[in-house]
Order: structure tokens, then sequence, then C-alpha cells
């Protein structure tokens, strides 16, 4: 069953009179438990999908169905309740928040969902453990490698069980060895959770992680892959 259904997308930046043409007719439908790659050259349009499909951005045509919703027909508050409830997301500079400790900033979207606190603690800390951060609770960001920070930034994310987590280059930052740990971790959770994990990414080391390739040129699909 579809989680994400996106049907022939425009997308058209303006700028004074000049048209930037992101997306031309994108058309895409990712199942639940998916973990998926868009991969693609600067300028190839992945990132601009990516925003979409997290109502980070809307299109300038064509439509997006998350989980049963047609995003367009969805005001702001409603588009900010999705990405609040539904959504998780991993960002390539981690955006931790640096007065709070590892364990703040692993419950902070539970928080923000009115979750209370004896029950987000037991979860993150449960989650922290198994990803290697037993003992780092109150460690400041700034006290963590960059390895470390993203994968509080992923228990941050995955602990409020959403419908879908999005990566955005999640890798960008890290050498090869922490790549490595991160897409275990992130193909683990998916394996376990069935949350769909849909990531954004160039880095060859990270793709070989990905169960479905899309490829992206010039705004178009180009082709995909299934891999083992």
């Amino acid at each position: 069953m579809a989680i994400i259904e996106v049907k022939d997308v425009v997308k058209t930046y303006k700028i004074k009179d000049v048209e930037t043409h992101a997306l031309n007719g994108v058309s895409v439908s990712i199942d639940k438990g998916e973990f998926t790659a868009f991969v693609g050259p600067s300028g190839s349009g992945k990132t601009t999908l990516f925003n979409i499909i997290g109502s980070l951005d809307i299109p300038t045509s064509g439509s997006v169905i998350l989980d049963g919703e047609e995003l367009s027909n969805l005001s702001r508050s409603q588009l900010s309740s999705i990405r609040l409830n539904k959504l998780g997301f991993v960002f390539q500079a981690y955006n931790l928040i640096p007065v709070l400790s590892a364990l703040e900033n692993s419950e902070f979207i539970m928080m923000l969902r009115g979750i209370p606190k004896k029950k987000r603690r037991e979860k993150v800390i449960e989650l922290l453990d198994e990803v290697g951060l037993k003992g780092m609770y109150n460690k400041k960001p700034d006290e963590l490698s960059g390895g470390q920070q993203q994968r509080v930034a992923v228990i941050r994310a995955l602990a409020p069980e959403p419908k879908m987590i999005l990566a955005d280059e999640p890798t960008a930052n890290l050498d090869s060895h922490s790549t490595e740990e991160l897409m275990q971790l992130m193909r683990k959770l998916n394996d376990e959770s069935g949350i769909t994990f849909i990531f954004a990414t160039h880095d060859q080391l990270a793709m070989k992680y990905a169960k479905r390739i899309i490829y992206l040129r010039d705004g178009l699909i180009e082709k995909e892959e299934w891999q083992d």
C-alpha cells in the first residue's frame, strides 16, 4: 500500500523574469516500509522532489497524496500538523539544538507532540542504548562526534514513530566509517519498525544500502532499480 503518491508534479521557480523548471512532470509511488534513495546530480530535482514529498514546498501543478491525504487541499497549519505528527526529518547538518543534551534533543519532537515525560524518556533511552549512545545522555552536541550527532538526529526522527522518515544527504558530513554505521542503523531500524525511509544522496556508499534507487535528471525520473 502506498504511503506517498506523486502524480505529474511540476515545480517551476520564477525569479524576476527568469523561470527555472526544477521538476517536469514527475510521477512516483512509494509503498509503506520502503527504504528508498533519490539519486541525481546537482540540479536534477531530487531536493525539490524531496521537499515536496515532505510538505516543505508545494508543486506548481500535479498532486501529492500522503497517507491518503491530498496535500494541496490542506492549509499551512494542517501541513504543519502533518510534518509534526506523520513525518520525521534527518538533515545533513544534524540540526540539533546546541543547549540541549543528547537525551533532550532525542525527545524533542515527542515533547512537541505532548507525550508525557516519563513515557518519552523511557522510549529515547531505550533507542539511544540500542544505537551505542548509552551513558552519553547528558552530552551536548558539541561533545559528540559527527556520527554520534547524526545518530541522535535519527532517534529524534524515529522515536515518535512517524509514518515516514525523510533524510536529506544524511551522510554528507560523515567519513566512510561513520557513513557505514549510520546506513546500517537506518536500514536496521527500517527492517525492525516498518517505518518508511526516503533519503536523498549522491554518496555511492550510502546508495548500496537502499532497497530501491530512483535516479533523477533534469527534473525527471530517468530510471529506477531494486536491490537485495
